[in-house]
């Protein structure tokens, strides 16, 4: 066998290439733990023209084929209709859009503008509120991971 592999060495390189999955599935849970709870109370984002436009598609599309109960069927035939519709057939789910992300904005400044004021997270620390890192009085630095503060 000339410049073949043995036996023992293609073992060797199969060792070397699988992958371990209690390593891989550790680094995962780590990630999920971390990750940090979604407030409840922040106001949800606007849909998009396209979305807009599904709310009324559906209520037709479901008159006209009763007998097509999936979700797939509909998206397929709203996403193929959407693509066939000019820019001014668009015109009033794009202006529905930009009217519910105008106030999507206002909102949105009211949460952060009340999160801001004192009605967010308790996050207190030697008598007083703080946000991110932030120095103490005593002049050290208290570093807030998911919700826990720890000092360096």
């Amino acid at each position: 066998m000339k410049g073949g592999r043995s036996k023992v060495e293609s073992k060797k390189a199969d060792a070397k290439l699988s992958v371990k999955k209690g390593a891989a599935s550790g680094k995962k849970s780590a990630a999920k733990k971390g990750k940090a709870a979604k407030d409840p109370n922040k106001p949800k984002r606007p849909a998009s023209a396209f979305f807009v436009f599904m709310e009324d598609f559906r209520k037709t599309y479901k008159e006209k084929h009763p007998n097509k109960k999936s979700v797939s069927a509909v998206g397929k035939a709203g996403g193929e209709k959407w693509k066939s519709m000019t820019e001014a057939e668009k015109a009033p789910y794009v202006a529905k859009a930009e009217k519910r992300k105008s106030d999507y904005e206002v909102t949105l400044e009211a949460y952060n503008k009340k999160l801001n004021d004192g009605g967010g997270a308790d996050d207190e620390s030697e008598g007083g509120k703080l946000r991110g890192n932030e120095k103490t009085k005593d002049g050290g630095v208290v570093l807030i991971f998911g919700g826990l503060m720890r000092k360096p």
